[in-house]
C-alpha cells in the first residue's frame, strides 16, 4: 500500500503540471490574441480610407503617339482590351493563373499558410522561385490599394485587405479583377489587352498554351515577353503547363495537348499590336514623356492621347547610328559600353532620344537619368563667359603649365604651345589653355553663363569646372547648346505638342512662347564661328557630315565619359557614350564614336533642308587691344581700311609651334579626317 501511495503521491503533481500548462496556453493565447487585434488595429487604421476607394475597373490607359499623330511609341494600359469576367473565358485560363500563382485560390480566405509551404518546398526542389507565397487576393490587395514597399507593415495591410476582400467580393470577382489589372509586359495591363498584344485575339479564343504562356508573363513580365525572349517564353509556358497537370487542372495529360499533337511546339505569337518594334529605342522617350504628361496634367484616371515632337525617321536614324559606331570602335563584343543621345529641333522640340543601347536589357534613360561629366564640351561656356565680356575669338591665351591653389591640369599630349587664339585653345581643346582662361573670367561667370544656357545641375565651384567636372545629363546639354545655336535665345527641349482625353477634348496643348535671349547674340555668333573650327580642323573632325556644323569634343578623367555636342541650322544634338559603372574605356574619346554618331544623325536631319551658313562671323577676329599689341597701329588700319594684307587672318599659333594637325584657317570647310583625331579632348 506504502508503494501505491508513493506513486499517487507522483501522479498528482503530473496531472498538476499538465493543468498549469494548459492555464497558460489559454492566458498566452488570450494575450496572443489581443496582440494580434493590436496589430491589425495599428495597422488597419489607415485602411479604412482605403477601402473605400476600392475599384475593378481597369486602369486607364495612355496612348503615346509620334509627332505625325499615327505612329504609336507605347501603350500603357488597356486600350488594346477590354474588361473581361472569368466565367465567360475558357475554364483553363483563369486555371493556368492559378496553377502558377495560387493552386489552393477556391479554398483559402484570402491568407494561405498551407500555400505558403507549398510554394516554398516548389521552389526548394526547383533551386530557384517558381511560386510566390502571396496569394492573388493578396496581390489585388496590394495592386489596388498599397505602394509596392518591401515592409512589414505592408505585408500586414496586404493581409488584413486580402481578408477584407474575400468578405465583401466572390472568388470569380477577385480573381476577375485580378486577371483584368494585372500587367503581362509591352505595356499590356489585364488579360484581354495581352491577348490582343501577343496573340492577336481577345482573351475568350484563346488555347491552351496561349492561356499557360501569358499566366508564364506574371512572374516577370519584361524579362519573359515572348516578343522579347521567346525561348525563355516557351519555357515558362511548359512550367505552367506542368502545375496546371500536378493540381488536376488538365483533364488529359500534357503529352496529348496541341503542343504534342503535331510534334511541333506552339507557333511564336505575333509581335505587338499596340507597341511598335522597339528596336528604335523609342520607349526610352515614351516613358520620359509620361512622366511630363503627368507633371503637366496631374494623375487621372481618364483615358489619354499624347502627341509627341519624336520623328520616326530620325529615331531610328539615331539607333542606327549608335549601333553602327559602337561596332566600329568597339570590337569585343563583351566590352562594347552604352550610349545615349537627345536631338532637338532648332525651336526644342525632342527629334529623337536614345537612353541606351537596349530597352530590352535596360529601362534607365542615360539620356535623362545619368549624370556624367561632360569633360571638355562644357569648354564652351567658359569661351562664351570670356566673349561676353570683351574677349575676341583670336585674342590670344597664354597655353603654359599653370598651377592654381594646388589646381595645376595638363594638356592631354603633354605639349604646350605659348600664346594662341582663342579659337585653336577650343578647337583643339588645350586644357592649360582653358583653364588659364577660366582664371581671366572667373568662376562665378562661367557658372552664370551656364546657368542661362539652361544647365541646372549642381556645378562645382573651383577652376576644375572650366574642363567639365561637374556632372550633367545628355538632355540638359542638348537644351544649353541650343539656347548657343539660337544666338542666345533660351529653347527649351519639349516633347509633348498636346494631350487629349478620352471625349477628345484637348488637355494640354504646347504654345511657343517668346523666349527672351538670356545669353548675348554677337557672343553666341563669335562662338559658334569657333565652335565650327572645332569640326573644320580640330578635335571633331569626324562630326563633319558634308555642311556647315558646329561643335565640341569632350572626354572625361581615365577615358569614362565620352561626348559630342553640337548643332546644324536644322537640329542640336548631345550624344554621350560610357559605362554604366564608370569604368574607364580603353582609349575612347569624344571625336571617335561620339563624333561619328553625331555625323550620322545630323546628315539625316538634313534630309529635306537647304544647307545653310551658321554664321558670319570671324573665328579669328581680334580685339582692339590684342590687334594693336600683335600688328601695331599700321596693321590694325590696314585690317580696318583694306589693304594688302586686310583679308589675312591671324596666325593661330606662332610659326614652328603648331601641333601636327595644325592648318592654316583659309576659312575653307576642309575636315581633318587623317592622322591623330585628339589632343586635349
Amino acid at each position: 500500500m506504502a508503494r501505491r501511495s508513493r506513486i499517487d503521491d507522483f501522479d498528482a503533481p503530473r496531472g498538476s503540471i499538465f493543468m498549469r500548462l494548459l492555464k497558460w496556453l489559454f492566458v498566452l493565447a488570450i494575450w496572443g490574441g489581443i496582440a494580434m487585434a493590436g496589430v491589425v488595429l495599428w495597422y488597419g487604421k489607415d485602411l479604412i480610407e482605403l477601402t473605400k476607394k476600392s475599384n475593378f475597373e481597369r486602369k486607364r490607359s495612355v496612348l503615346i503617339l509620334a509627332e505625325d499623330g499615327q505612329t504609336v511609341l507605347a501603350n500603357y494600359g488597356e486600350s488594346a482590351g477590354v474588361r473581361v469576367r472569368v466565367q465567360d473565358l475558357p475554364p483553363y485560363v483563369g486555371n493556368a493563373v492559378l496553377a502558377i500563382e495560387d493552386r489552393r485560390f477556391r479554398y483559402h480566405f484570402g491568407i494561405d499558410p498551407i500555400g505558403l509551404v507549398r510554394a516554398a518546398y516548389t521552389n526548394f526542389r526547383y533551386g530557384h522561385v517558381i511560386q510566390g507565397g502571396s496569394t492573388i487576393t493578396q496581390q489585388l490587395a496590394k495592386n489596388l490599394f498599397l505602394k509596392p514597399d518591401r515592409t512589414l507593415k505592408r505585408k500586414i495591410q496586404e493581409a488584413i485587405l486580402a481578408i477584407w476582400l474575400e468578405t465583401k467580393y466572390s472568388k470569380n470577382e477577385i480573381l476577375s479583377a485580378y486577371l483584368n489589372r494585372v500587367y503581362f509586359g509591352s505595356g499590356a495591363y489585364g488579360i484581354d489587352a495581352a491577348a490582343h498584344v501577343y496573340f492577336d485575339k481577345p482573351a475568350d479564343r484563346l488555347t491552351l498554351e496561349e492561356a499557360a504562356m501569358l499566366a508564364g508573363l506574371l512572374k516577370a513580365p519584361t524579362r519573359l515577353a515572348p516578343d522579347n525572349n521567346p525561348d525563355k517564353a516557351m519555357a515558362r509556358m511548359n512550367m505552367v503547363l506542368d502545375a496546371m497537370q500536378e493540381a488536376g487542372f488538365l483533364e488529359q495529360d500534357k503529352e496529348e495537348s496541341s503542343v504534342e499533337q503535331d510534334g511541333r511546339p506552339v507557333p511564336p505569337p505575333r509581335k505587338p499590336i499596340n507597341l511598335r518594334d522597339t528596336n528604335d529605342g523609342s520607349r526610352y522617350f515614351a516613358d520620359w514623356v509620361l512622366d511630363r504628361a503627368n507633371e503637366l496634367i496631374g494623375i487621372s484616371g481618364a483615358d489619354l492621347t499624347i502627341v509627341t515632337t519624336l520623328n520616326p525617321r530620325l529615331q531610328k536614324a539615331s539607333q542606327a547610328a549608335i549601333g553602327n559606331s559602337l561596332d566600329l570602335f568597339f570590337k569585343d563584343a563583351k566590352k562594347i559600353p552604352q550610349a545615349a543621345l537627345v536631338m532637338l529641333a532648332r525651336d526644342g522640340a525632342i527629334l529623337s532620344m536614345i537612353g541606351g543601347r537596349n530597352y530590352k536589357d535596360s529601362q534607365f534613360n542615360r539620356a535623362t537619368q545619368a549624370m556624367r561629366q561632360p569633360g571638355s564640351s562644357f569648354k564652351p561656356f567658359v569661351y562664351l563667359a570670356a566673349l561676353e565680356r570683351g574677349w575676341r575669338p583670336g585674342d590670344p591665351i597664354t597655353d603654359a603649365p599653370i598651377n592654381l591653389n594646388g589646381y595645376a591640369p595638363a594638356n592631354h599630349d603633354g605639349r604646350y604651345y605659348g600664346d594662341v587664339p582663342l579659337t585653336s585653345a577650343i578647337a583643339l581643346s588645350l586644357n592649360a589653355a582653358t583653364v588659364n582662361l577660366a582664371s581671366k573670367v572667373g568662376v562665378d561667370a562661367i557658372i552664370d553663363t551656364a546657368r542661362r544656357a539652361g544647365i541646372t545641375s549642381e556645378l562645382v565651384h573651383n577652376y576644375s569646372i572650366a574642363l567639365g567636372t561637374s556632372e550633367v545629363n545628355v538632355l540638359e546639354m542638348a537644351g544649353a547648346y541650343a539656347t548657343i545655336a539660337n544666338d542666345g535665345t533660351f529653347t527649351p527641349p519639349y516633347g509633348i505638342i498636346s494631350i487629349r482625353g478620352s471625349g477628345n477634348d484637348i488637355l494640354y496643348r504646347h504654345e511657343a512662347k517668346p523666349e527672351p535671349a538670356v545669353l548675348d547674340p554677337d557672343s553666341c555668333n563669335r562662338l559658334i564661328a569657333m565652335m565650327q573650327e572645332v569640326v573644320y580642323r580640330g578635335t571633331g573632325g569626324r562630326a563633319f557630315p558634308g555642311f556647315p556644323v558646329a561643335g565640341k569634343t569632350g572626354t572625361s578623367q581615365d577615358y569614362r565619359d565620352t561626348w559630342f555636342d553640337g548643332f546644324s541650322s536644322v537640329a542640336v544634338a548631345a550624344v554621350w557614350v560610357g559605362n554604366d559603372d564608370n569604368t574607364p574605356m580603353r582609349k575612347q574619346y569624344g571625336g571617335n564614336a561620339p563624333a561619328d554618331i553625331f555625323r550620322q544623325i545630323m546628315q539625316a536631319a538634313q534630309e529635306g533642308h537647304p544647307i545653310a551658313a551658321l554664321t558670319n562671323a570671324d573665328p579669328y577676329e581680334m580685339s582692339l587691344g590684342s590687334a594693336l599689341m600683335s600688328q601695331g597701329l599700321g596693321g590694325v588700319f590696314s585690317r580696318i581700311f583694306g589693304g594688302d594684307d586686310a583679308t589675312a587672318p591671324a596666325q593661330p599659333l606662332p610659326q614652328g609651334q603648331q601641333p601636327p594637325m595644325y592648318v592654316r584657317p583659309d576659312r575653307r570647310m576642309r575636315p581633318i579626317m587623317d592622322g591623330p583625331m585628339h589632343f586635349n579632348d
